[in-house]
């Protein structure tokens, strides 16, 4: 059993790394533990450099706190400027003893109304349930679900994201 400990306590972020770690080692049985560590960034990062940089120190703040696990995971959303728009990002980072994998998610257009929010204080998934009349979507299907009309979900959106910073522990002779 290889132990996992994730830098979240959301079951959404849960759920994407125990569904990624089963999709590229599916022989392997893993255990979860999710904590709560800071990211050392903005609570709503706003360029692709700070949300890399907040999955990253949780990886490396998670494996801080707790000294004997396998892997280390770090997920970080955040919103990129792309003019007068937003668009929607996140970062996974996977820390070993030996090395580190990273991977950005797909990326999205915020509406206008979330947009304008997010750019007077409010985090994402605030803003998401501002616009949408939700109450704490980010721990559900989140902006992405929203948008979708649940074509896709966080858990997906994340999940596929965990599978690709996998790729340099899968092929650990290539890195």
């Amino acid at each position: 059993m290889r132990k996992i400990v994730v830098a979240s306590k959301n079951p959404v972020k849960l759920e994407a790394v125990r569904q990624g770690f089963e999709k590229m080692f599916p022989e392997e049985r893993f255990e979860l533990l999710g904590i709560s560590v800071p990211s050392d960034v903005s609570d709503q990062p706003f360029d692709d450099k700070e949300t890399l940089a907040g999955a990253r120190n949780r990886a490396d703040n998670a494996s801080k706190a707790v000294k004997a696990a396998d892997f280390y995971v770090g997920i970080e959303g955040g919103v990129q400027p792309d003019g007068d728009e937003l668009v929607s990002v996140a970062w996974v980072v996977i820390k070993s003893a030996e090395k580190y994998g990273r991977a950005r998610t797909g990326s999205f257009l915020l509406p206008r109304e979330v947009a304008r929010l997010m750019r007077e204080g409010k985090e994402l998934g605030e803003a998401d349930d501002i616009v949408f009349k939700r109450n704490n979507s980010k721990q559900d299907n989140g902006a992405v679900g929203i948008l979708t009309g649940n074509a896709t979900d966080r858990t997906k959106y994340y999940g596929e994201a965990v599978l690709l910073a996998l790729i340099p522990f899968r092929n650990s002779g290539l890195y």
